[in-house]
């Protein structure tokens, strides 16, 4: 479908409104039971750089902001990094409220199962044969192999709440 198609079809508006020029879509928040568990998936797993961390002890949680950059990039300054941090695209904003861990009545609905709702993440790779072999290697639980199914050009992973993140490749394999 061309891009003039996209913009004919009902409830699109072709030309947005200028006021909303210099938007950025920042981040999306995953409410995770085990933090440690969550942060080994997407830092070690996935390659995501913990930016910051805020802490809400009389409300008994914490943030964790997650970007996929290097770490090289983040300001070091507390100020300038969390401008810097609402200024970029993707950030992963991991909620971990205290005590789930160990709270079996705190379950998260990854939202792929009924009633469906939330469907998932999704991660860019250079090279996704690559990418899923390490993925494989490092015993990572996935919803949806490269081999599974008709469509043979992506995957999907489970991360330890169940939510599902898809791996994609910008060129054609």
């Amino acid at each position: 479908m061309s891009l003039q198609e996209l913009n004919n079809i009902p409830g699109v508006t072709a030309a947005p409104d200028s006021a909303t020029q210099n938007f950025v879509f920042n981040h999306t928040m995953l409410r995770v039971k085990n933090i440690e568990k969550s942060l080994d998936f997407y830092t070690r797993v996935l390659g995501f750089s913990l930016v910051e961390k805020r802490d809400f002890p009389e409300a008994e949680f914490s943030l964790y902001f997650l970007a996929l950059v290097d770490k090289a990039q983040i300001p070091a300054d507390d100020a300038a990094r969390t401008v810097w941090m609402k200024s970029i695209p993707g950030i992963l904003e991991l909620t971990h409220n205290h005590g789930s861990e160990t709270d079996a009545s705190v379950i998260y609905h990854n939202g792929n199962t009924d009633p469906r709702g939330f469907g998932h993440i999704c991660i860019s790779v250079p090279d996704i044969v690559t990418a899923c072999e390490r993925f494989e290697a490092l015993g990572v639980d996935f919803q949806k192999r490269l081999s599974d199914g008709r469509m043979k050009s992506l995957a999907f992973l489970k991360d330890p709440d169940g939510y599902w993140v898809e791996i994609i490749q910008p060129q054609p394999m």
